[in-house]
This record gives structure tokens, sequence and C-alpha cells, in this order.
């Protein structure tokens, strides 16, 4: 049975459900195609939404009315803003959430969207913009969107063992890899990873110091109104000598040490295993015991992400203080993946050689929730303005962390699993998650992506901001900042300027480089690799120098 659609959405991770979500509300008609309607909105590693950079993308998601930071709200256990301490653009919203609530709040505004079916399947291939179910069923759209997560391939790891699958409990996808090679895509290798998860009522919390929810919780959308729900507490331990000597002496059973795993994971969120290695001066290691709900025992050792054999996860666990007869309910492991080339990716996320196939999430090289939610609702969008022939948009760097991630994949390509930073971002000071919908809501607006109730929400806050309304505490707190950092805001403006005269500075897409006089043969090759599509984008790929510059801008004025 063949049916057709406006937009197909493969896979009903963090990116799937952003993607399929956005192009629903702009008119669309969507399918969504997942392995398990039981699992769409799972979150398959730490209970928690936003955080240092990753805020910044949440808000930017619901600005253009996503779903990520209502259903963080719904379900929040804890409530923080990191680096409160310091100033406004490197703050970031972090909720921790309970997983079961977190879905159930994902899966309610779904099925609140009128054009969207969910269809509980496979994709096991596609041709163009023809979709082969493992059903036998064929879907065709006039645009797609890929999220396939992890699922690529997968291989996951513990000690020696290893098992086919996209995460625990949850087979791997083959066909699509075969699809995307045939259709000429480069391929890439990455690997990510999960602690071990622990029965809370076995751990001992009595010596180990709490960390609360923040005194006045701060909502991570600007839909909600004040967070009203008991918050939990996380507690903090942390791995000592004898942890790591556990783990040292077990170095050859690790996956990533002798050679089982070939493939690169996050440097940024690294395995316990590579912590003890390359932070060997550390006597120990943070490890923040989080709740993963109200009606569940079961916590989430933020810090000891490992693929160690089970004896040894087991063994190492019960070193750290606290946790001395902590039960392991479910072990740690790595995942193997593949991933595409970011960089065959324009940077509205839509492939340069199959048009109408949009890719979001690790599918592009990243890692995370965020990073992949944010990929999702941009490629949704676009997906779904392609559709309807309109032409694609692209968030700028001075226009969101979501564009700044866009076009750091998308240039630059990546070498590891890529996570979002405050520091990623040259303008965060203009950029910062508290004005995230004056930002990007009145584009949804535009774009027809925003809904009534945010479009309505977003006049009022626009009118008290207006009126210098101090009584609406998120009005003030953010008139406050503008106040504070003036003159920066000025300055920042006129490099803003500076940047977007440039981005607006197109490199032809069919370029033949070697007929651009002045650049070296190194120059000539990374710009053929990375085909930036501005000059702008030009001047961030490593190893161009001012003179490649301008003989670019030489080429363009001719």
């Amino acid at each position: 049975m063949a049916r057709a659609r406006e937009v197909i959405v493969v896979g009903g991770g963090h990116a799937g459900v952003e993607a399929a979500a956005a192009a629903a509300r702009m008119g669309a008609r969507v399918s969504l195609v997942t392995f398990s309607m039981a699992n769409i909105g799972e979150m398959s590693c730490n209970p928690s939404i936003g955080g240092l950079g990753k805020g910044h993308i949440v808000r930017e998601i619901d600005a253009l009315d996503g779903i990520m930071a209502r259903a963080a709200d719904a379900a929040g256990t804890q409530f923080r803003v990191l680096n409160s301490s310091k100033g406004a653009a490197v703050q970031g919203p972090r909720v921790q959430a309970d997983r079961t609530l977190y879905k159930g709040a994902v899966r309610e505004i779904l099925e609140g969207l009128e054009n969207l079916e969910i269809i509980e399947d496979e994709v096991v291939g596609f041709d163009g913009l023809k979709f082969k179910l493992a059903s036998g069923s064929t879907i065709e759209a006039r645009a797609a969107v890929i999220t396939t997560g992890t699922f690529l391939n997968g291989l996951m790891h513990v000690g020696e063992d290893r098992s086919s699958g996209g995460r625990i409990g949850e087979k791997s996808s083959a066909g699509i890899t075969e699809s995307l090679k045939r259709a000429g895509f480069s391929m890439l290798r990455l690997k990510t990873g999960t602690p071990p998860r622990l029965d809370g009522s076995t751990i001992n919390y009595e010596n180990l110091e709490a960390q609360e929810s923040d005194a006045e919780p701060e909502a991570m959308s600007f839909l909600t109104g004040p967070i009203g729900q008991k918050t939990l507490a996380t507690r903090i331990t942390h791995t000592n000598a004898r942890t790591h000597e556990i783990i040292l002496k077990n170095m050859a059973r690790a996956p990533m040490y002798n050679g089982q795993i070939q493939s690169v994971g996050p440097r940024y969120c690294p395995s316990i295993e590579d912590k003890v290695v390359r932070f060997s001066h550390h006597p120990s290691h943070h490890v923040f015991l989080e709740p993963e709900g109200y009606a569940t025992n079961v916590v989430y050792p933020n810090g000891i992400s490992t693929s160690l054999p089970r004896n040894v996860q087991d063994e190492f666990v019960r070193s750290i203080a606290g946790l001395e007869n902590a039960r392991i309910v479910r072990y740690g492991y790595a995942i193997e993946y593949d991933a595409i080339d970011a960089r065959e990716l324009g940077p509205a996320l839509g492939s340069r050689r199959a048009p109408g196939i949009f890719f979001a999430g690790q599918i592009n090289g990243t890692s995370g929730y965020e990073e992949a939610a944010g990929q999702g609702i941009l490629a949704g969008i676009n997906a779904a303005l392609f559709a309807r022939g309109r032409e694609p948009i692209v968030l700028d760097r001075a226009r969101a962390f979501i564009g700044v991630m866009a076009d750091d994949i998308t240039t630059l390509g990546v070498d590891e699993p890529y996570r979002m930073f405050t520091s990623r971002s040259e303008y965060r000071l203009s950029v910062r998650a508290d004005n995230a919908d004056q930002r990007l809501t009145p584009l949804g607006i535009e774009l027809g992506a925003v809904g009534e109730e945010r479009a309505r929400a977003f006049a009022l806050k626009m009118e008290k901001l207006a009126k210098r309304d101090m009584s609406d505490l998120a009005v003030r707190r953010q008139l406050e900042i503008e106040k504070k950092y003036e003159g920066y805001l000025g300055r920042e403006a006129r490099q803003i300027e500076e940047y977007r005269r440039d981005q607006g500075l197109k490199l032809p897409r069919d370029i033949d480089w070697a007929k651009i006089g002045g650049l070296t043969l190194e120059a000539r090759a990374k710009l053929e690799k990375a085909r930036p599509d501005t000059v702008a984008s030009a001047a961030r790929i490593p190893g161009i120098t001012p003179a490649a510059l301008s003989a670019l801008m030489k080429f363009i004025k001719k």
C-alpha cells in the first residue's frame, strides 16, 4: 500500500518529535514513523533538560512554539539556573525531570496536533522521497526529515559483550545507512555512552551533600506560570583513589581502550575510564545522584558513564562514598552508530545532493537531547516550507544558538559528537536565554509555526517591556540586564552588523575553486571540502587566512 504525505519524519526521538510537531503546526500533513509509540519522548540518558548552552537552545525551541520546554516544566523535579553568579550571557536554565511525566507531556502535546499521524513501523530504505516500511507499505512525501539518533547500525558494548541495538531494549536499523550510501552520502562512525542506573533504596545519603532546586524556580518555557510542584534534591558524591585503582586495573577489558571500539566519543562528556586516564592528576571526580522521578527509586549517577564489564561496574560503584551497598538495576554501556558528514547539508539542514531531504540530531554528528531537538525544529520548519514550494529559513549565528550549531556542523563538520556551549557563540551577550522569544517568536509567527496562545503571550510581554512594567519579574530582570550591559550590547550590535554584511556575500554552490586566483592549494582544498555558502562561513574554516578571504571578496565583486 502506498500513501502520500507532505512531510515524513523518520524517528521518534527528540529531533523527530520537534520536526514532526513544527511541520504539523504549519499545516503540513505529517507522518511520524517510529519503532515504538510507547518510547516517544524517551529520555534515554540523563533525566534533565537544558544546562550551559543547551538551555539557550531549549528556550529557542520554545520561542518557536516547540515542545521540549513545556514538557520539561510539566515534569520538572528540580529547577536551577547554572552559572547564576556569573553574567547573563553564560547563564543556563536546567530542569531535572521525571522520565515518565516527561514522556506523557510530550505525547499529550503531539496528540493535540490535527495534521500529525504517528505510525509504529520501521523505515527500511528510501529512494528519493519514497520511503519503504518494514510492514511492506510505502510513503511518498514532498519532503522528509531523517532523525535516526543512535539507531543506524547501533552496536552496544558492555565489557566484552556486544549486542545490536539503538539503545537498551530496542533494535538497531540498517537499511537507511545503505540507502544513504547509495545516494552518495559520506558516513561517519561515532560513539556515546551512559552510566549504570542505581536502586536509590540501597544508597546511603546520610553524609552526602544535597543540591536543591533554586529558591525561586525559573520555568524553562515562556508560557509556564509559577512553578508549584514539589522538587527533589540531587546528592553529590565523588570517586576516589580506590575507584580509580579498580578502573585502571581493568582497563584491558574496557572497550574504549582494548581496540574493541574504534569510533570517536564526545570529548566534553567523557566516560569514567577517560576521566581516570586523561585527568590522572585529579584525585576524584564528582558524581551527581539524580533521581529519575517521583514514583521510582531509580537514580542516575551523572559522571560515571562506562562500558566496563558488569562485575567491574559493581566493584567500582561500591567503592564510592554512599554507594557501598548500591545495587545496579541497569548496567552502563557504550554505543557505536552511523552518522552522515553534516558538510553534505546546507545551513537549513537540507541535503545538497537530495533536495527535500533534511537531517536532524545525532545522525548529523551531534550529542544531546537539546542539540537534537534544536535541529529538529529547524529541519521540520524547513521541510514544511519545502513541501509548499517556499524558500527555507536560515538562522544565522547572531540570531540563535541553533544557528551557531547548524553553521558549525555544516561548515566545519565534526570529528567527535558535537555539544553546545555558550563559548561557541561569539554574540552570546545579545543571544541570551532570557530574550529567545524576542529573537525568534516574531519569525515563528511570520512562518505560521507559532500558535495563538504563544502569540498572545509574546504580545503581552512586549507591551510590558515597552511600558517598563517592573511588576513582572521576567520583564524586570531583562530590563536590568539590558541596562547593565548597555555599552557592551551597543558594541556587539555593530559587530553583528558587520557579520551580517559578510553573511550577505553569497558564494555560488557550483563554484569552481580552482578559478579563484590567490588561493593556496591548502586553502582551495579546505574550501572544496567544506563548500561554505557565504564569506562569513568561509572565514570560520580553520586555516582560511585573511589573504584567502581577500581573494574570495575579489571573486564575488567580479
